[in-house]
């Protein structure tokens, strides 16, 4: 499938400068093959002989009108089939959601739920412009049959704990998934230290460094995961997790809200990741990540909705400005997180957290996963600084288009995902009754 844009605006996020050229972008059978000036250019005779052709050679043109081509935004943690929970068990104290609504409803989670609440988050994804996501959940076969139905891209996250799985089956599924297509990938992970004995960590730790691979977890959510962590072992959860070895070859922390200096001194030393997620933090009164302070000490940096029982939306549009907001209002300084800084987190930095560092720009060679921003609505306008409309103004509403893997996915407000939409809402609702009566 060749697929020419043409008359676009085009924020490559290639270096710093965040520079929106004007010209066009091809991609070819998953990949982008030409970014640059458009046809007719000097330097350029293949544009030039496809003009003359009447570009006969392209599967489909497609005039952007002056809309905004940029790389997809990347959700670097969520638990895309908890949407069979949004709405239905909000405004309770955090334990009180978690044990007496979520794990009950939880348990009851066949394969076939999985499959059917990860297809309509992905849907979601796909309307915020969201071309992968990093997914820690259960039954990772029938969300990857999903993944792969739909054409979304995916990065799965080892999950286990106490209540299931061990360093065996954590090194199968990384051995399973990594491979199994173009489209999925798996990192190591569990879900946190509060819920991980230390001798299941040090074995996940050994693994880590058997594999010399990146390991993720949920890391100093709550101040109360904290505080119990210094109460069995004396120290942080990143400071207990380091001295075991555990981020020899790098790896994030899911939320990180409540992280002292030194624990950001190990993130940086170990070139990991702080993966926030201000939508569920705030919602849970979890409190507010310092990535300010994290941003001054270099430290990696990007962003995930969490999943949608807590946030309750896969919106990666509302994740950005209440990155940027509620730094300013922590620090009392308006400068603080500026928009630029925001959407490198939301786009470059999520794709490199997840490994995926053949989607972090639009560029020649990198995979076609790109949002056409439609630029032609009042929210947009005027165009004095596009990088702040898009982080202070920008909404769901504007994305006109998002392709994945040189695949137009959702155009238009409607779906190609090889699937009527409305089947997969009524599947979706049919199962969340059955689980939630």
């Amino acid at each position: 499938m060749k697929i020419r844009f043409y008359n676009a605006k085009i924020l490559t996020m290639e270096d710093s400068s965040q520079e929106i050229i004007q010209g066009e972008l091809w991609t070819e059978d998953g990949l982008i093959t030409y970014v640059g000036p458009g046809v007719n250019p000097e330097g350029n005779p293949k544009a030039r002989l496809l003009e003359r052709s009447g570009g006969a050679e392209w599967d489909r043109q497609i005039d952007a009108k002056g809309n905004l081509l940029m790389p997809g935004f990347k959700n670097a943690h969520t638990h895309t089939a908890m949407t069979f929970l949004r709405s239905y068990a909000d405004d309770l104290p955090l334990m009180d959601w978690l044990h007496k609504q979520v794990f009950p409803r939880e348990a009851k989670l066949t394969a076939e739920d999985v499959y059917w609440f990860s297809k309509l988050g992905f849907l979601e994804y796909l309307t915020s412009g969201i071309t992968a996501c990093f997914d820690m959940y259960m039954q990772p076969e029938a969300f990857v049959k999903a993944s792969l139905e739909t054409g979304f891209r995916s990065v799965l996250c080892g999950r286990i704990n106490d209540f299931g799985g061990d360093a065996a089956s954590l090194e199968e599924e990384y051995l399973k998934f990594n491979g199994v297509d173009a489209l999925i990938s798996y990192q190591l992970g569990f879900h946190g230290e509060y819920t991980t004995a230390k001798s299941l960590l040090k074995e996940i730790a050994k693994l880590a460094q058997k594999l010399k691979a990146p390991v993720y977890a949920h890391n100093s959510e709550t101040a109360d995961e904290v505080a119990g962590c210094v109460e069995r072992y004396g120290v942080t959860p990143t400071v207990f997790l380091d001295s075991l070895g555990m981020f020899a070859y790098g790896g994030g922390g899911f939320h990180c809200v409540h992280v002292s200096d030194g624990d950001l001194d190990i993130f940086k030393k170990h070139d990991m990741w702080v993966i926030t997620n201000p939508g569920s933090n705030t919602k849970l009164a979890s409190g507010i990540a310092p990535l300010a302070k994290m941003a001054d000490m270099d430290v990696n940096l990007a962003i995930g909705t969490d999943g949608p029982a807590s946030n309750n939306c896969l919106d990666m549009w509302r994740e950005m400005f209440l990155a940027t907001g509620l730094q300013k209002l922590k620090n009392k300084d308006s400068a603080s997180m500026p928009a630029g800084k925001v959407l490198w987190m939301a786009t470059v930095g999520g794709a490199r957290a997840m490994c995926l560092k053949n989607c972090d720009s639009l560029s020649v060679g990198k995979c076609a996963d790109l949002v056409m921003i439609d630029l032609h609505r009042p929210n947009m306008q005027p165009e004095h600084n596009i990088i702040k409309n898009l982080v202070y103004s920008g909404s769901k509403d504007n994305v006109a288009l998002t392709m994945i893997d040189g695949r137009i996915l959702y155009e238009d407000g409607k779906f190609y995902v090889g699937e009527d939409p409305e089947i997969i809402y009524r599947e979706s609702a049919r199962h969340a009754r059955r689980i939630c009566e």
